[in-house]
Formats: structure tokens, sequence, C-alpha cells
């Protein structure tokens, strides 16, 4: 008979009771964690194997096998349907018994995910997951997000372009989750800064033909077109735009999500110019850049880490480091979450910071542009630096959250 999540601690707490363990939870030192992602459709470059690659790395790094511990990696692909993501999540927890799941990029499949982990009292580590809701109206003590979120991209891509003169705005918007989130949050940036949208059309998921929405887009006349998109949908519309003349045109793209794996698949003569937001790049000091060099030496490919790569690496970091302040793994991912808010956060790629009560870590951000083909000096050398947005100002204020553990 397979053994539940709860009735696997409840027998824990039964022998202790009997003698059979000395403090048994505190002396359980056996971790598992599941990434879950896209690993094979157009989010796969950002997150997939790769994602994996970098959970394992914190793992090493941890160095908690040298103190008794045994942490076990695994990984699935969700196929973008919340759906999946949610049987995987169950059967992980309650047969396998996965005390936190990585990454989850698709704000479908994390806000699912997130309500998994919740009902189970588990953890999840969101890294691919970019609604604001996580840590908004959705948030939860079992959910942290770490490296971003469409209110960080919202006032970094949205408020720069727009106080530049780029007044007008027109959405290219995924239509699930992530995408509406993206538009909705660069949208009152866009009006606060003075801006006006004036109209916006939804693309299905994983579409290959942009052409329709490009040409309304197009007679929209709006200075700007906002793609509230991600992955393969950014690199297809920015290809499509580019045969539309859309640039050529006198309108501006604005990637409002945009990775450094997307960079690459496009090249830099096609990217070049592009603005847009992230809180990680490769070359940006020497902690990020003596990682990232060691990651592409395992990497698919030998790539460069995206930003939620880097971010899955920094939160499996961190939780380790909670359950080891811990003294043992307990099985109560409300416990290690609260554990991971009360230690400081430090790590090599996003430095030093707070984990929010609404579990929203707190890091700066930073204003990209894709450099022409000349300016680049060497491999993956892509992006120079504009503007590094504070960390205050790259996440929603408290006084401003739906979050419901956060007292007003």
């Amino acid at each position: 008979m397979k053994m539940t999540r709860a009735w696997r601690t409840a027998a824990l707490f039964a022998f202790a009771g009997f003698g059979f363990a000395s403090p048994a939870l505190a002396d359980d030192k056996v971790v598992k964690i599941g990434v879950l992602n896209d690993m094979s459709s157009l989010y796969a470059d950002i997150g997939g194997p790769n994602a994996v690659v970098a959970v394992k790395m914190a793992v090493e790094d941890s160095a908690l096998a040298g103190k008794g511990w045994k942490i076990e990696v695994i990984g699935a692909d969700h196929q973008n349907k919340p759906d999946v993501g949610v049987n995987i999540a169950r059967q992980w927890i309650d047969t396998e018994h996965v005390d936190a799941i990585a990454d989850t990029p698709n704000s479908g499949v994390a806000l699912a995910v997130s309500n998994v982990a919740k009902e189970k009292n588990a953890v999840l580590l969101n890294n691919g997951g970019a609604s604001a809701d996580l840590t908004g109206k959705a948030c939860n003590a079992n959910t942290i997000s770490y490296s971003y979120d469409t209110y960080m991209l919202a006032n970094g891509t949205g408020k720069a372009l727009t106080k530049a003169g780029g007044d007008s705005w027109f959405f290219l918007t995924a239509d699930y989750a992530f995408g509406h989130a993206l538009e909705r949050d660069t949208s009152a940036v866009i009006t606060a800064n003075g801006g006006k949208v004036l109209g916006d059309v939804k693309h299905p998921l994983n579409t290959s033909d942009f052409s329709s929405f490009l040409l309304q887009a197009q007679s929209s006349k709006a200075k700007v077109i906002g793609l509230a998109n991600a992955g393969g949908d950014t690199t297809n519309a920015i290809k499509q735009a580019a045969e539309f003349g859309v640039v050529a045109g006198g309108q501006k793209l604005a990637a409002l999500l945009l990775f450094i794996n997307d960079v690459h698949s496009l090249g830099l003569k096609t990217a070049q110019g592009l603005t847009f937001t992230e809180s990680f790049y490769w070359d940006l000091n020497d902690g990020t850049r003596a990682w990232s060099k060691r990651f592409a030496e395992r990497a698919n490919n030998h790539a460069m880490p995206s930003m939620t790569q880097a971010g899955n690496y920094a939160a499996v970091l961190h939780y380790l480091k909670a359950l080891d302040a811990l003294g043992g793994n307990p099985h109560d991912g409300a416990k290690v979450v609260a554990k991971m808010k009360e230690i400081p956060t430090d790590d090599p790629l996003f430095g030093k910071g707070p984990l929010r009560i609404d579990g929203r870590r707190i890091i700066p951000a930073y204003l990209f542009e894709v450099k022409k083909p000349e300016e680049s000096k060497y491999p993956w050398d892509y992006y120079k630096l504009i503007a590094t947005i504070s960390p205050e100002d790259a996440a929603r204020p408290l006084s401003e959250s739906e979050c419901p553990l956060v007292k007003k």
C-alpha cells in the first residue's frame, strides 16, 4: 500500500512516541525536489532540462550531502496544461514523497500547483510563473516567487518606454493567465505615466502565425506594440514583425518578457535594439559570470542560463539553507517557507535581500537593450545595461498588496 504524505508524517510521530525513532522529524534528512516545467515546447529553452541542471548545482553547492543529507532531484513536463501540472504535483507529493516543486513556467500551471502545495502542505519554489497574483490575491504560506513577476516587467519596460515618448500602446497578448496579468499590469503603468492603450488582440499559446495579429497592431497606429507573451511566441512575433516591416514603418516593439535564450535564437541582427527587463544576466558581475560558466559547461548546447534557471538555483539553495537551519526536514511546507522568510537570502546570482511575507523575493531589476552585432565582443555578449530598477520599485508595495498574508 502506498503511503500518503499525511500517513507518512503520522507514522513518523507514532514511531517516535513508541521510542522507535529519536527525534523523528528533527533527524529526517531526506529531501526530494521535483522540477516541473515545459521540457519540450515553447518554454523549454528558458526552463526545460537545464532548469534541472541548475537545481542539481544548488544541491551540490549547499554542501548538505557532507552533513548526512540525502537529496534527490527529479523532473517532469507539464506540457503547459494546468490539469497535467496538477496531476503530476499530486502524484509527486502523495506517492513519491516530493517535498518541494520548483520552476513552473506558465502562470496557469503555477497558480494551479500553488493551490496543490497549499492543500498538501508542500512547497512551491516558483520561478517560471510570472503572474504577480502568485504573491498577490492568490498568495499562500507555501509558495514563493523568486526571480520576477509581471509587476516588475511592467514597471521596467512599460514605464521606461512610455516616459521615452512611447505614449500609445497596442498589445499582442498570450491568451492565458500570464498574458492577461502582464497586459493588465503594464496598462496600469502606461496610464499612470500619461500614456494610452489603444487596444489589444489575444493570440493562442504557442501559435505559429502572427500575421492577422500584427496587421491589427499596425492598423492601430500605436507607437508601441507590446508583446505580452514569452518564449517561442515572443521570438515568432518578432521575426514576423520584421517581415511585415513593423519597426521600419515607425512603430516600436516592446518585448515585455525576453530571455537571453530568445535573443540567442533570434540573433543580434533581428533582436538588436529591443528593450526589456530582467533581474539576472550572466555577464552582470564576477559572481554571475563564474556561476554561469560552470552552468554552461553542464547545460544542453552549453547555453548560458536564463533568468528563471538562475532563479531556480538561488531559490533551491535558500530552501536547503532553511532545512539545514531547521536541523532536519519537518515535511511541513508552511514551516519551511516560514523559515525561508526568517533567514536572509544571500547567493552569488541575486545577492542579498529579504523574502517578504507575501512570498516575493525582493531584488533589483535591470533595464537592458540588445546590442548591435558589431557591439558584441564574445559569445553570448548580448546585453547593454540601460538602467537599474531598485528592489523597492521592482516589487508591488505591501501597502497595495491583495495577499491575505499581509496585515494592514
